[in-house]
């Protein structure tokens, strides 16, 4: 974050912002109660920022590189090949032998990025701080808190107000319209049909499709309900505003959308049914609403999404409640065994199984799977349609695990021993063990060998790492 804010700064804050958040025609027991409400989240909202001003500041940004593989699919990987066909107006797609790949060309073994090539920066002023490998996009933070997102975009999920595939990496440029400025973007969550970004002030923006009450449902964008269905470009959610609420983290899925806020409050919208927003009733939920089950749990300290599914994390006592679709497993409480396409949790459940006893302190969801790191470095998964609880990944039991990705039935992991393992289906080639098509166990990713990976990203068909140039011996 580019701005600190001393202690002393919060009831400024406050004053600056209090006009904007109440309207004037709130009654004054309402504007008393909004009051005491935005105070409070503003409250949070600096210690929030404070604290990762602190964590960010404690040195100059790391210039990290950028390893990226799996299936290219219009421009979502930019090697130099792909960036050449995008510049060219060409998507890599069309050839007879990339139509089985349902996407472009397969890169299936960890290749560098050339980040001055693709992105037009000297990593040194501006350097890359995270990669997010979408559902099919991809988009890239920089330490300015700019923001490139590139790859499909049927729904103009990817903010650049057109519905066009962004074939190589594209900074977000706003228009007026809208009052999330380029650079000052925090957060950014890819879905297939719609995305989240949470600026450095804690707003949430949306685009990209809301839904259809004709087909799966509608109300993910948390906008409400419009004829148009479609934003195109990143728009504010003002029901958040009016509650004076602030964002921390949100996950998108599929058709619904959770948003975990500084006051460690959970809120859900978008399509009802198969228990996507937790909430028991099956109706879509046009704007963000709080998961009642989990009012009284104001611990909650993280969350992470699938296709159809949500996890949240709490921080005492690292226990994982789950909700949605669970035809695979992937609410990791068991009650999937038998074979149901309509299996699901309608309200958040804890996941217990072989996690009974252990404190989780991360999370991770993919398509129809999930993950847990335990804080004494065990991982453990559950879904795919293979386990309906967790189990422990004792091949890894060697080294502690550090963190987490999972994709579409896929999950890379990177250990204390230095090793990032993949291990699931790679048909895509998303394993990065070159010709390898599946890996029931963890294995070595022998591109990365000699890398200190720091943060690693898998989306459904394609995924990325950031490594330390620095060696950390």
């Amino acid at each position: 974050l580019s701005v600190r804010y001393r202690p002393d700064d919060t009831m400024m804050l406050y004053a600056r912002t209090t006009a904007s958040r109440i309207s004037s025609g709130s009654s004054s027991s309402s504007s008393s109660a909004k009051i005491t409400k935005l105070l409070s989240s503003k409250c949070q909202l600096v210690k929030y920022l404070s604290t990762a001003t602190e964590e960010d500041d404690m040195t100059t940004p790391i210039p990290y590189e950028m390893l990226s593989w799996g299936t290219m699919n219009k421009g979502s990987i930019p090697v130099a090949s792909a960036l050449e066909d995008g510049r060219n107006g060409v998507d890599g797609s069309g050839t007879a032998a990339n139509l089985l790949n349902r996407g472009g060309p397969i890169v299936d073994y960890p290749q560098p990025i050339d980040l001055h090539e693709a992105f037009g920066i000297d990593n040194a002023s501006v350097t890359v701080q995270s990669v997010q490998c979408g559902p099919t996009g991809t988009a890239v933070l920089f330490s300015d808190n700019t923001c490139c997102t590139f790859g499909p975009n049927e729904s103009g999920q990817l903010g650049h107000g057109h519905t066009n595939a962004v074939l190589t990496p594209t900074f977000l440029t706003l228009p007026d319209s809208t009052q999330l400025h380029s650079n000052q973007i925090h957060k950014i969550a890819l879905g297939s049909n719609f995305s989240a970004i949470i600026d450095t002030n804690g707003d949430l923006y949306t685009c990209g499709h809301n839904g259809s009450t004709m087909k799966d449902g509608v109300g993910c964008l948390g906008h409400g309900y419009f004829p148009e269905e479609y934003l195109h470009t990143p728009t504010l959610v003002n029901s958040l505003v009016e509650d004076a609420c602030y964002a921390a983290q949100v996950a998108v899925g599929n058709i619904h959308m959770t948003v975990l806020t500084t006051e460690g409050e959970v809120l859900t919208c978008g399509a009802g049914a198969y228990g996507r927003c937790g909430n028991l009733d099956p109706i879509d939920q046009l704007f963000l609403e709080p998961v009642e089950m989990l009012v009284a749990e104001r611990d909650i300290v993280q969350i992470a999404g699938g296709k159809d599914f949500t996890l949240a994390l709490t921080g005492t006592d690292g226990i994982i409640y789950a909700w949605g679709r669970n035809h695979k497993g992937q609410c990791g409480t068991g009650s999937g065994l038998a074979v149901d396409m309509y299996a699901m949790e309608a309200m958040p459940m804890p996941i217990e199984g072989d996690l009974e006893g252990q404190k989780v302190v991360k999370i991770f969801a993919g398509e129809s799977h999930a993950a847990a790191l335990t804080d004494t470095g065990e991982l453990y998964t559950w879904g795919m349609g293979q386990t309906f609880q967790p189990e422990r990944i004792t091949a890894l039991g060697h080294t502690k695990v550090l963190d987490v990705a999972c994709g579409q039935d896929y999950t890379l992991a990177v250990g204390e021993d230095g090793n990032t393992y993949s291990f699931g289906k790679g048909k895509t080639g998303v394993l990065g063990l070159a010709s390898e098509k599946s890996a029931p166990q963890p294995k070595v990713i022998e591109g990365l060998l000699g890398n200190h990976v720091v943060k690693v990203s898998a989306g459904w068909t394609h995924a990325a790492v950031l490594v330390n140039p620095i060696d950390p011996q």
